[in-house]
């Protein structure tokens, strides 16, 4: 089969069937757009001319690339040759899968780094309006307050929460979420985050409803448009500066700091686990050893006889 044909084929697979989110199959796109430059570069434009040894050579170069690429990035890059051609075996258009025998670098495990509780407080209060604001800075102000203050409450992606309708509210102390691969769940929503949509709700979007087209979308940029994701770390940028956090914070540094913080205070790893949206507990378990860790410290500053 034509490789063009063959890469278009399962894009259109995992955008469909598989339901992944535009930012993954963008970065699949441009994967698959370097393997299928590098086959060219050996002369092969066709599937069934693609050998275990060919993969193994792409493989090992993109890994030999200087700059050395992220372990995580050369993960994904092979993650999406061996679904090609584990697509072309699967649908029948490929007689084997040469990507068979390749294996992923092993990524380091990064413990994700999380907020202190007064952190969040002081980001959270920081992103609020304030005495002295101009009434558009007020505005503002409150989407702001109302967003980051939703981001720790839900634990959501940022991706998820730019995707909320205003709808996805209409259920009171939940919020329906649409995750990775299409799947929704189901979220509580705290009576603080419940409180700052609200305020924005009746005082904010309205107006900035008026100044663009009508959309549904939840969170509206000062010109009407729906938020982007730059735009909301932007304003997470914002709220962190005037905290005064010197600690890098991004939108995934509420996610972390909400699934922590349910492990300190005695939620189970399967209930953080349904409401991060994990699809396995191992992923959920990175968690616990950051909980781990804090207790540890505690242990050995706190205990008489830890040292």
């Amino acid at each position: 089969m034509d490789l063009d044909r063959a890469i278009d084929a399962y894009l259109r697979h995992i955008t469909i069937e598989r339901g992944l989110s535009e930012h993954t199959v963008a970065a699949y796109r441009r994967d698959l757009a370097a393997y299928r430059a590098w086959l060219a570069a050996q002369g092969v434009d066709d599937t069934d001319a693609v050998t275990p040894a060919l993969v193994s050579a792409f493989a090992a170069e993109r890994a030999s690339a200087v700059p050395p690429p992220a372990a995580t990035s050369l993960a994904r890059l092979q993650s999406s040759v061996r679904g090609l051609h584990r697509f072309l075996v699967r649908e029948g258009r490929s007689d084997a899968d040469p990507s068979e025998r390749l294996r992923p670098p092993k990524a380091p495990q990064r413990l994700p780094k999380a907020l202190s509780i007064d952190q969040v407080e002081a980001l959270l209060d920081a992103a609020g309006p304030a005495p002295g604001d101009a009434v558009d800075t007020d505005i503002l102000r409150l989407r702001d307050r109302a967003l980051l203050e939703l981001l720790y409450a839900t634990g959501a992606r940022v991706s998820e929460i730019m995707q909320l309708d205003v709808d996805d509210l209409a259920h009171g102390d939940v919020l329906r979420v649409r995750g990775k691969g299409a799947k929704e769940r189901i979220v509580p929503v705290g009576s603080y985050a419940r409180a700052a949509v609200d305020a924005y709700l009746a005082r904010a979007r309205p107006e900035l409803s008026r100044r663009g087209r009508a959309t549904p979308r939840l969170f509206l940029g000062a010109r009407g448009a729906p938020l982007s994701r730059q735009s909301a770390w932007l304003v997470l940028q914002d709220a962190a500066e005037r905290a005064g956090l010197a600690a890098h914070v991004s939108p995934h540094t509420l996610r972390h700091s909400f699934a922590t913080h349910l492990l300190q205070g005695g939620a189970d790893v399967r209930v953080v686990q349904e409401l991060l949206g994990h699809a396995s507990v191992a992923t959920t378990q990175i968690y616990t050893h950051v909980t781990v860790d804090a207790l540890r410290d505690v242990y050995l500053t706190s205990h008489p006889r830890a040292r």
